[in-house]
């Protein structure tokens, strides 16, 4: 039987490995009574409420906190009435500086050896950084130059936020021309390291002999041409990121100079002996199957699954069609501003082909159709003779094709336009809005999700 002297420690030694621990997380914690008196404050719930713990202390919660629930129903109080705990509820409060934070809390009850109710904890993360990045991100159907409506891309913007504030090495995969690039520089731009260099190697043309020399640098007398010093890429992007294009193309030999850059985030310039660390984020993109490539042994396993932290595909042109008419006016506009052209739209008649086209290039296939359009159209509306010949040919030239070509793209927009002014019209009801359109009501729910209607 422990002697009470031995408890006493036993309790002492506990009390300080607790606040070790509150002391280390980077989330706020803070504990009450069952008066809802702060009884504990640890430093993350100082730095983010920006009162120090001294100060909230022995004051109720709702004093320090000023939070947009704490009149209208307390987690915290209902926890302890109820039992009933709360999970990552956003809620919001006001700083010491004035400022509405944006937070996730948890609470749970706080027991006595009995059983008995000693009051509650609430632990609580700040979400300002992650909101931001979201609303960055909901300005209509683009951020950056990525345009879509598609919901395969859309479920990528909803997690791209989180993946920008994180630094862990992505991998993008999608076929040519889909955007990858574009995604690697909005990861970066809307990362913490967006104020650090941005630097594309690009593997696919990059000489298998010059890629170390032009990544790592090299040093005075390293080989014969080497007459002086010179500073590779890798330094340019120094609390940046540096994005691998086409890392599929790398050779076995140079895969192995890359794997120990991600391993141990440093580097030696040929001709030194003495390692440069890497303050560096990387990003990279393939048109390949790298699962394919490494089981051909064509590309190393260890250096695959280094790359793929985080690893999402962009889909196909063709996968996404609903895009084509958004990405056909962003690029008019972005041809307007750099021509100094006021060309309005393309006829029905190229929509219609547009619509058609399975675009093996991709995005960056339908914006060169388009500047080729700008290029050799005279009037304001971009007609089929202004397409480039290989396109029209493919396309068909019969009248069935081109009356075909014409109806996808004047549904798709008809159609959109229809059911919105029948959801208002019905007041959102719809039942009513699919009774008006003369369409089964699981037929106008598939249709608003494919059109991104809000049901609400």
């Amino acid at each position: 039987m422990s002697e009470p002297g031995e408890r006493m420690d036993e309790t002492s030694e506990n009390l300080r490995f607790f606040k070790v621990i509150l002391s280390s997380i980077a989330d706020g914690v803070f504990t009450v009574d069952s008066n809802r008196t702060i009884t504990s404050f640890n430093p993350a719930a100082e730095k983010i409420t920006g009162v120090p713990a001294t100060k909230a202390i022995g004051r109720r919660c709702f004093e320090v906190f000023h939070s947009d629930i704490c009149e209208r129903g307390c987690f915290l109080e209902k926890t302890m009435k109820t039992g009933v705990v709360a999970i990552d509820q956003p809620v919001n409060i006001i700083n010491s500086s004035g400022d509405k934070i944006p937070i996730s809390i948890s609470t749970a009850i706080l027991r006595d050896d009995k059983g008995n109710i000693l009051g509650a904890v609430e632990t609580f993360r700040d979400l300002s950084t992650i909101e931001h990045l979201r609303k960055e991100l909901k300005k209509n159907y683009s951020f950056e130059d990525i345009i879509s409506k598609s919901p395969l891309i859309h479920k990528l913007f909803a997690i791209l936020p989180d993946i920008a504030e994180s630094e862990s090495t992505v991998l993008i995969q999608g076929p040519s021309g889909s955007g990858k690039e574009l995604f690697a520089r909005a990861i970066h731009n809307l990362s913490p390291r967006k104020e650090g260099g941005y630097v594309i190697i690009d593997c696919g043309t990059l000489p298998t002999q010059l890629f170390e020399s032009e990544l790592f640098g090299y040093m005075k007398g390293a080989f014969t041409d080497a007459k002086h010093d010179k500073v590779g890429k890798l330094k340019g992007a120094e609390r940046g990121t540096v994005f691998f294009d086409e890392i599929g193309e790398l050779p076995l030999s140079t895969q192995v100079k890359l794997l120990r850059l991600l391993q141990q985030r440093e580097y030696e310039p040929l001709g030194s002996n003495d390692s440069v660390s890497a303050d560096i984020r990387i990003v990279a993109a393939t048109n390949k199957d790298l699962r394919g490539l490494v089981a051909q042994g064509k590309f190393r396993d260890d250096l695959y699954f280094r790359l793929a932290v985080v690893k999402f595909d962009l889909p196909p042109l063709r996968d996404r069609r609903e895009d084509i008419p958004y990405l056909v006016e962003h690029f008019i506009q972005k041809n307007n501003a750099r021509r100094g052209k006021n060309i309005v739209s393309v006829s029905p008649e190229v929509m219609g082909i547009l619509m058609r086209y399975d675009f093996l290039g991709n995005v960056r296939e339908l914006e060169n159709i388009i500047e080729y359009g700008f290029v050799v159209c005279r009037g304001s509306i971009i007609q089929k003779d202004h397409l480039p010949v290989e396109l029209i040919n493919v396309a068909g030239d019969t009248d069935s094709s081109r009356q075909s070509n014409i109806t996808p793209v004047t549904q798709a927009i008809d159609e959109e336009s229809h059911i919105r002014e029948a959801l208002a019209k019905c007041g959102n009801n719809q039942t009513r809005a699919a009774r008006e359109l003369g369409m089964h009501r699981t037929t106008l729910w598939r249709k608003m999700k494919q059109y991104g209607i809000n049901p609400n």
